[in-house]
């Protein structure tokens, strides 16, 4: 019999908490939060705790809404935590104000929509929001529980998931962001430091979401050309950790707008508005004040349209309703100056006495109300200049329950990939938005209940509810994903056996890799020195009798030389080709022949010339085309290429084509590490092998290992090595434990 998977908690993290607290005469009164995180959400949360709910419960984490005094916070906690399952995040409103109204709302809101010249780099701001950030991220830990689930929403807290994870590395961490996440082009106009601790920010998640797939390859490519980490189909494997991005586009909650039609509060509102609006058509616009939605060029379309089409002058109406929003911000109250000078301006233009052109509300809409107006407006002109989602254009075609009316929508809504049905608009061309405004007024019933059937039917499959459920499955699968990977990481008490293991042998053998084993990746391989750290290391381990330590590298015998030529160890150059043992001369392994450079040598000048920061190095018996210094992405498509190339050119010739860590080199076939290994291995019985690597061509010498030896690789990565170590320094406090160091 199968055992039932076990359920969990869900903990939700956003800036604001579903419910907002506001002390009146010194007592507390609540209130509900507006916004499509906590519509939406809440129709999921209802489903949590049932039968066909992998979760619990469900916790929520956010600020309450308002500053509340000494005396009332163990109350509101208590009601919080009991009415409401959450978990307040106490912050003055002053604070939330500097947070909010600063680096949100004038730095990320508008450099993410595409508006670079709203945005304000200032690092005042940019401090205040590392501490609510650093805030929002303790009182997470104060409540998480080793089997949680975490889903962090939005641009308020980029920075959260790493701060958390740092200090709870297994807690599990979902981050959705609901608003587009710009093209590098774009995001790199933030400072250095910002743009990269937001990224490092983000890749704290172990499931990172977007609305768009846009969004998400923009992400992917932020983070391979400034952090240096490339995805396989969205999958990004660090030194450290292991991540996936994924799209998932946000649903509403379809059932809630087709029932709210049944209510009388909305029948009501329904014959008011068709008795106020006799013999027009009704072109809806609903949307928050903001810079973002265009509303100024639809009310300039709008004009447009009464220009050019007079026939349709005193026929139809449009209901411009905005919503408040960050009222006192400059750039918020000039636009809301702007919307109604010109709707003055067009009323005044075009008005009658019995017709008012543009009939215009500036207030909150409550719920009934909204689905009213859907419900009535023959037309819904959505067109924001950019936007992450927009669920007014799923929520308008949820609420034509006959599957009539028109949705004209920008493309540059997220909404847009998922409603191809509408009429699809570029929201800066008001020519086009005019046409399109009498195209759908005029579309015939047949044609707009063709294109209703199947937006209604995507939006009713894909909902909230499959939305939120999608997200925290992929969550869930990350912890098999990550167990893959993690299963090999060298614990403490593996490495203590380890260090045990050592001390008690006397014939020991260690193969030690160089380049990004003993010391860093670094954009020039001559700035690869070994440091005072490493050479003391590494003198204390060969002073040894005990041991033999083979230093098995990839450069050419002369750097090697240099470098370590003092050393009692072995060294092992070009892969293989050349060895020399304490205190001989270097010798070829296998005899080699480098007749074939010259043919080659071209080919990887002529790449390096194509890609600016790449450089050519040529051994005696290899030649190595890197591109650690070089753009990312033409990179990978020239390595490629390059790959492709050489491929095909070596095929009738005995020469190896290997691609290594941001290096690509061509040797002589027949020879890598493990055939040199092999050889050391057979010269004498050891009692203890050890190997660390972290390239794939050390792939080749784990392999050949005996069942007894130790290999190591550095990174996470999938291997043919016994264990795995995050980073360079594990390997160094493992090396400096069997030096007697540590």
């Amino acid at each position: 019999m199968s055992e039932t998977p076990k359920k969990c908690r869900l903990i939700i993290v956003s800036n604001r908490l579903p419910f907002t607290a506001k002390e009146k005469n010194g007592e507390l009164h609540f209130g509900e939060s507006a916004g499509g995180l906590v519509s939406g959400m809440s129709s999921f949360l209802k489903t949590v705790g049932t039968s066909n709910s992998s979760l619990s419960e469900y916790l929520w984490i956010g600020w309450p809404g308002g500053t509340v005094s000494e005396k009332n916070i163990e109350e509101l906690k208590s009601i919080a935590r009991s009415k409401y399952s959450s978990y307040p995040v106490f912050l003055t409103e002053e604070e939330m104000d500097q947070f909010y109204l600063g680096f949100c709302n004038k730095t990320i809101w508008p450099l993410f929509h595409y508006f670079p010249t709203y945005t304000a780099y200032q690092p005042d701001m940019w401090q205040q929001y590392k501490k609510v950030n650093q805030v929002f991220a303790q009182a997470l830990l104060e409540v998480v529980q080793p089997d949680d689930l975490v889903w962090i929403h939005d641009y308020h807290l980029l920075l959260m998931p790493n701060m958390v994870k740092s200090r709870a590395p297994g807690a599990l961490i979902g981050f959705f962001l609901h608003i587009p996440f710009p093209s590098h082009e774009i995001f790199r106009l933030l400072p250095g430091e910002w743009r990269k601790d937001i990224l490092e920010g983000l890749m704290g998640a172990d499931v990172l979401g977007f609305h768009a797939y846009d969004y998400t390859q923009h992400f992917l490519q932020c983070v391979v050309r400034i952090l240096g980490h490339e995805h396989n189909m969205g999958l990004i494997l660090t030194t450290d950790r292991v991540m996936k991005t994924d799209t998932f586009p946000m649903g509403i909650d379809v059932d809630r707008f087709i029932s709210a039609l049944d209510d009388s509060a909305t029948q009501n509102e329904i014959k008011e508005l068709k008795k106020s609006l006799p013999g027009v058509k009704a072109i809806l616009s609903v949307d928050r004040q903001d810079y973002t939605k265009g509303i100024l060029n639809r009310l300039e379309a709008f004009e447009i349209l009464l220009e050019s089409h007079p026939e349709f002058r005193e026929k139809v109406v449009l209901l411009m309703i905005v919503v408040p929003s960050r009222i006192g911000v400059d750039r918020y109250d000039k636009t809301k100056k702007e919307i109604e000078e010109l709707v003055g301006k067009i009323n005044g233009k075009f008005g009658s006495i019995g017709w008012t052109p543009v009939v215009y509300q500036y207030k909150q809409v409550p719920f009934p109300s909204l689905v009213a107006l859907y419900h009535v407006s023959d037309v819904a002109l959505v067109t924001p200049l950019r936007d992450g989602m927009n669920l007014v254009a799923k929520e308008y075609v949820a609420s034509r329950v006959d599957n009539t009316g028109v949705l004209v929508l920008s493309e540059m809504a997220g909404a847009a990939k998922e409603l191809g049905e509408a009429i699809i608009i570029n929201p800066n061309n008001r020519e086009e938005i005019a046409a399109a405004l009498a195209e759908a007024v005029s579309m015939p019933i047949e044609e707009q209940q063709r294109r209703n059937r199947m937006m209604r039917g995507r939006i009713k499959r894909y909902n909230v509810i499959r939305w939120a459920n999608d997200f925290l499955s992929q969550l869930l699968a990350m912890r098999d994903v990550q167990n893959k990977f993690y299963v090999k990481l060298l614990s403490e008490p593996i490495k203590t056996s380890l260090v045990s293991d050592y001390r008690k042998s006397v014939r020991r053998l260690l193969f030690l890799d160089y380049d990004g084993t003993l010391v860093p990746f670094v954009r020039r391989p001559e700035m690869a020195k070994p440091s005072d750290e490493v050479s003391s290391m590494l003198r204390m381990l060969c002073e040894n009798k005990k041991n033999t330590v083979v230093l098995i590298s990839g450069r050419d015998k002369a750097t090697l030389g240099q470098w370590f030529g003092d050393a009692c160890m072995t060294l092992v150059a070009e892969h293989g080709i050349w060895v020399r043992k304490p205190r001989e001369e270097w010798k070829m392994f296998k005899e080699q022949s480098a007749d074939w450079k010259p043919h080659i040598l071209p080919i990887l000048e002529q790449y390096g010339d194509r890609l600016p920061g790449s450089s050519v190095e040529e051994k005696e018996y290899s030649l190595v085309w890197h591109y650690r210094g070089a753009d990312p992405e033409q990179s990978n498509i020239l390595a490629h290429e390059l790959l492709d190339h050489l491929t095909n050119f070596t095929a009738n010739i005995d020469l190896q084509v290997l691609r290594g860590n941001k290096v690509i080199e061509v040797r002589a076939a027949g020879l890598n590490k493990g055939s040199v290994g092999l050889h050391i291995l057979s010269s004498e019985s050891f009692d203890f092998v050890l190997s660390i690597g972290d390239d794939w061509t050390d792939e080749d010498l784990f392999k050949v290992l005996p069942e007894s030896a130790v290999s190591i690789k550095v990174g996470i990565a999938n291997t043919h090595a016994r264990y795995t170590v995050q980073n360079i320094q594990e390997v160094h406090r493992l090396l400096n434990a069997f030096a007697g160091k540590a």
